[in-house]
């Protein structure tokens, strides 16, 4: 008998996103629960007309609250699949899972290919596609490391397997809203890059593939950089070097505001906390432990 899986959305306010999510989902998820941080929309009404399990639990940031769901939400199935809501299975990639699902063997984490699309267009060059993310995992057997962004699922002694098909990222709200949502990205971003100074030992060697590299190379080389240096050199190794401008229009707009405006920003950001920190005679992890947010 093929195994089943749960599939775990959060969300806040996805009421133009979540049917289209939930819908993907159905034909290979046996179970769909969301994790929901007090909407204010229709979002938790159109996922339980669509039969999803819903539940509210207050936000502190995504990885603290799916690790709530996959601790608190009685998943009982032989998998669990991290989505969100503005994300969803193409065909091929059902079929693939649905094929996995028949004979899973050893395997207790699955990469999925993760394609964004921007502006109504798939970025598919700039090093950015396609992005192999671990989404999948044996129930029990994954957490979530507890940052306040660029966190991942890991699985200790993982047994690894990549599907084909994507995971599509299509979120429809406007560009002021995705800029608004990395204006607060930026600062949790630099949370993060203070507390991980704080940390004896990186929490990078527990990940694996994509992830790992990933992380290494931001914490050991991008991190090392001069300020004023590093997000102009990101853009360019990714619109030319990584060939980005044949994405066109879109393509230009995404690579420039992602790996330039929004890399400055973070910096920006780190720079202000660091000075307001110096101005109260602390050092910046002391001041955000002293606040709360650390």
């Amino acid at each position: 008998m093929p195994v089943e899986l749960t599939a775990v959305i959060l969300t806040y306010n996805e009421e133009q996103h979540i049917a289209r999510c939930i819908e993907s989902l159905m034909p290979v998820a046996a179970r769909i629960v969301v994790v929901d941080s007090f909407s204010t929309d229709r979002t938790v009404e159109i996922a339980c007309d669509l039969g999803a399990d819903v539940f509210q639990n207050p936000f502190r940031h995504q990885a603290q609250q799916y690790q709530w769901a996959v601790e608190s939400c009685a998943i009982t199935t032989d998998f669990t699949l991290r989505v969100d809501a503005d994300e969803y299975l193409e065909p091929e990639l059902q079929a693939a899972i649905k094929t996995f699902l028949s004979a899973p063997g050893a395997v207790n984490a699955v990469y999925l290919r993760r394609k964004i699309t921007f502006l109504g267009r798939p970025i598919t060059h700039g090093f950015f596609y396609p992005a192999m993310i671990l989404r999948l995992h044996r129930t029990g057997q994954g957490r979530m490391e507890q940052r306040w962004m660029d966190e991942h699922i890991v699985v200790e002694n993982a047994v690894t397997v990549e599907l084909s098909g994507d995971l599509v990222d299509d979120n429809l709200n406007p560009l002021s809203w995705w800029t608004a949502k990395h204006v607060n990205y930026a600062r949790r971003e630099a949370y993060e890059i203070i507390a991980s100074r704080a940390r004896v030992q990186s929490e990078a060697e527990a990940l694996s593939g994509q992830a790992r590299r990933k992380r290494w190379l931001k914490e050991n080389i991008y991190g090392r950089m001069p300020v004023a240096l590093r997000s102009t050199l990101y853009f360019l190794y990714r619109y030319l070097f990584g060939r980005g401008f044949l994405d066109g229009k879109e393509g230009f707009f995404f690579h420039f505001l992602q790996a330039y405006w929004y890399r400055t920003y973070v910096d920006a950001s780190l720079f202000e906390i660091e000075r307001q920190a110096a101005a109260e005679g602390l050092s910046a992890y002391d001041m955000l432990r002293r606040d709360g947010i650390l």
